[in-house]
């Protein structure tokens, strides 16, 4: 993971959304809970509890509008866990 890490790989994500692999969004994912899956194909889906989805290309780096996305879907699952 790019070393802007601050609080959370999210805040990281947050803040410098450049030069993330899919394999850091994959981590961050079971940090918050949320499902992905990879059946042979060259996207990842993400689901959180609530069943909202996303999926993302698995080129490296990941695009940072999907990073974007990535982080909205994360702020989504924190808001429920408030």
């Amino acid at each position: 993971m790019p070393a802007t890490l601050g609080k959370s790989p999210a805040h990281g994500m947050r803040n410098n959304p450049r030069d993330w692999r899919i394999e850091d969004l994959k981590a961050v994912a079971d940090r918050y809970g949320i499902e992905y899956r990879q059946q042979g194909t060259s996207h990842v889906s993400f689901r959180d509890a609530r069943g909202n989805m996303l999926s993302v290309p698995a080129a490296r780096p990941v695009k940072p509008v999907y990073v974007r996305l990535f982080v909205a879907l994360i702020a989504q699952q924190e808001e429920r866990n408030e």
